[in-house]
């Protein structure tokens, strides 16, 4: 079993680049096997197409490979900036593609007639480090930390994650070596908590 670790950041050398290589080297330190994505790196597309849309339709190597392994791990870890208190558009284009329904999970119908969804991945625990230039307060008191709802419930609530922890670290633009240093501290503290 393994840890899927997913970055979306444009620029290589990024404070995101820099708490992947941290969560990364710690996990494998400890001896889990960490499955790494940088999809800018990889140059992901994610334009999901109509020809993508059909339960049995084929998709690219690339998109089945990742499907399996998003199902088969053990832990999921994702890092990204907050653009317009979304995931940018890459990351969300990934979710799109790989997160397939008929693989990663189906709807049912209980006795009761309702429908429910039906979780077909592995991952009893989920991580999420995003990173942004609005004050986590305002973010929380002004927008509703839009984030938190979407990775906590839209997502692994939907697969039926209870253990979630979200680090959040803002703002970056104005932040000091020693803030980012404390910052890196917290987020492999977490992950040591969640997956170690």
């Amino acid at each position: 079993m393994s840890i899927l670790v997913i970055l979306a950041h444009p620029k290589t050398g990024s404070f995101n680049h820099a708490i992947a290589d941290k969560l990364c080297s710690t996990l494998r330190q400890s001896g889990k096997t960490v499955i790494f994505h940088d999809l800018q790196a990889e140059g992901f597309d994610p334009v999901y197409t109509a020809d993508e849309l059909p339960r049995d339709a084929r998709v690219p190597p690339a998109i089945e490979l990742a499907t399996e392994e998003f199902m088969q791990a053990e832990g999921i870890i994702v890092i990204h900036p907050n653009y317009w208190s979304a995931p940018p558009a890459i990351l969300k284009g990934w979710l799109d593609r790989v997160l397939r329904a008929g693989k990663t999970y189906r709807f049912q119908t209980g006795p009761d007639g309702k429908g429910y969804v039906q979780s077909l991945i592995s991952a009893k625990a989920a991580m999420v480090v995003t990173t942004a230039n609005t004050p986590d307060e305002v973010d929380r008191t002004v927008y509703g930390d839009p984030l938190e709802n979407f990775w906590k419930t839209c997502v692994f609530g939907f697969f039926g994650i209870q253990n979630f922890r979200r680090c959040s670290f803002s703002p970056v633009i104005v932040s000091t070596p020693e803030q980012r240093s404390a910052w890196l501290t917290e987020a492999e503290r977490t992950a040591r908590e969640l997956f170690l």
